[in-house]
């Protein structure tokens, strides 16, 4: 049974609990294809004999920062090309998001985007066959949850 999809707004609030940020302002891209998220660290080490990737998510700036560094021991490396064209090797990580009731595992690559207004984008890749985003709405999932 295929489950309905929900109409968001350009700009929602999400939680993400496996790294502790709840109530994290996000704005849909549908330009973008998969979902990006902004860390202030993200470095490769070894621990207990296998490479893992330490992140700190947001930065000092942010209401949600805790300067907890989150060990991943899954993630991968891929090429993404901006849209001005821009080639960078990002680091991707698997997480859930929580938004308008709906529990989502899926990946999130990790970049600093400092002077940015939302730390987080949501790409086609989350958005496709569960959202349908109307660009005039805001806050969709905030009205819901307090309206319940």
């Amino acid at each position: 049974m295929k489950s309905e999809k929900l109409i968001i707004g350009r700009r929602e609030r999400a939680d993400f609990p496996e790294i502790g940020l709840f109530q994290v302002d996000v704005k849909t891209d549908t330009g973008a294809y998969t979902s990006s998220i902004h860390v202030t660290l993200c470095e490769v080490h070894e621990w207990q004999g296998k490479e893992v990737l330490n992140v700190v998510f947001l930065d000092e700036d942010h209401p949600s920062y805790t300067g907890k560094v989150v060990r991943f021991e899954a993630f991968r490396q891929k090429k993404v090309k901006s849209s001005t064209g821009h080639e960078q090797m990002r680091y991707f990580v698997k997480l859930k998001i929580e938004l308008l009731g709906r529990k989502i595992r899926t990946d999130f690559s990790l970049t600093k985007r400092n002077g940015m207004k939302y730390p987080i984008l949501l790409g086609r890749k989350l958005l496709n066959k569960r959202f349908i985003v109307d660009p005039s709405l805001v806050n969709v999932s905030t009205k819901k949850t307090t309206a319940s």
